[in-house]
């Protein structure tokens, strides 16, 4: 695993989190978002670097802030991006 995918994958097990306690499936989750299911499905794996428009329809379809999303980041885990892979 490469440093930086790790950040991808704190970031998809939050969006997971989040998805799974509003009962939502992915594929009812994708619907609300306006995304292909195994778009949403790649981004909770870990599988995707997505962009800000999408992190921002994930947050609006969750009903929480964008910053919310980012809540399970550490310092440490966000040092990683300064650091070359």
């Amino acid at each position: 695993m490469t440093r930086l995918s790790a950040l991808l994958i704190v970031f998809g097990k939050t969006v997971r989190k989040l998805r799974e306690a509003r009962g939502l499936s992915q594929e009812a989750f994708a619907d609300v978002c306006g995304l292909h299911r195994t778009y949403i499905g790649g981004i909770e794996r870990g599988e995707r670097n997505i962009g800000l428009l999408n992190v921002l329809r994930i947050a609006r379809a969750l009903g929480v802030h964008p910053g919310t999303l980012f809540a399970d980041f550490d310092p440490q885990l966000m040092e990683q991006l300064d650091t070359p892979q």
